[in-house]
């Protein structure tokens, strides 16, 4: 008997992964939580029936997310990561030696727990002494930050059920206060694809056009969600993705990444068509 998972990315379209093992199926007091071995993507982590990583895929997502905003800002000391509990953007953060503080703001201790358990790859850093581990609802705990961060990454779940109100003026607009003068926020946007996807991104985008002084788009590949293709967000109040972007001084560090680029850093935020249109609409 074949075991497989299945997500459903319309009512017409479902992504299917073969299973080995169902290694942790448990429902904590947020959400359903399961861990999946296969043998195409190793670990796969779901939440209330949706992948939110994969062993194989999930450092295209974390790489993109934490190095674009982290080779953009010239001194980035504080960070404020909402969401993230697997580790992987922690992880990649712990890697920046000037980086002096990391919050992490997690509403659900079970999804901390179950990846330091069974993704230990991706929760390895986060018994750093830099990292601090709020749970807490992320928009009461931001509402006591002010001027606090020089980097905010929210990684939270798609911008339906518990995650809705991230994705709202109301949320950047505190986020905006949490941010020093000089601050970024870069969040996951979704897939512009599919209509019920490409509907939420434009949604957000507008709140974000309408809160930050520069905000911008770009993108990644990552196979194991909606469509193949997915997008950031990049709002900043002083700093353009491109414009004030130092290659030299990001390879200086000497990162060893397996996905980010300084050639793909620049070339991420160059739109296909349908994409600029979307965003013209709304901006």
């Amino acid at each position: 008997m074949e075991l497989w998972f299945s997500e459903f990315h319309t009512p017409d379209v479902k992504h299917s992964i073969r299973v080995n093992r169902h290694l942790y199926s448990q429902r904590s007091s947020y959400q359903q939580i399961d861990i999946f071995d296969t043998p195409e993507f190793g670990r796969v982590l779901t939440l209330d029936g949706n992948v939110l990583l994969t062993e194989r895929d999930e450092f295209i997502y974390d790489e993109m997310i934490t190095h674009v905003p982290m080779a953009v800002h010239p001194c980035v000391r504080d960070v404020l990561v909402i969401g993230a509990g697997d580790g992987g953007v922690v992880r990649e953060l712990t890697r920046y030696p000037q980086v002096e503080k990391i919050d992490l703001v997690e509403m659900d201790p079970q999804v901390v727990e179950v990846c330091r358990t069974y993704l230990p790859e991706n929760a390895c850093r986060l018994s750093d002494e830099r990292v601090h581990i709020y749970y807490d609802n992320a928009q009461r705990f931001i509402r006591r930050c002010q001027n606090a961060y020089d980097l905010i990454i929210v990684d939270s779940t798609d911008p339906f059920g518990p995650s809705e109100g991230y994705f709202t003026r109301e949320f950047y607009g505190i986020c905006y206060n949490a941010l020093r003068e000089d601050g970024i926020m870069v969040n996951q946007q979704g897939s512009p694809f599919f209509k019920h996807d490409a509907e939420a991104m434009q949604r957000s985008h507008r709140q974000i056009v309408r809160t930050f002084p520069i905000s911008r788009v770009y993108q990644a590949h990552i196979p194991t969600y909606a469509a193949g293709y997915w997008l950031f967000g990049f709002a900043s109040k002083k700093y353009h993705p491109i414009d004030d972007f130092q290659a030299s001084r990001w390879e200086a560090l000497h990162l060893d990444t397996r996905y980010y680029t300084v050639r793909l850093h620049v070339g991420s935020f160059y739109l296909p068509a349908f994409l600029e249109k979307m965003l013209r609409e709304v901006e």
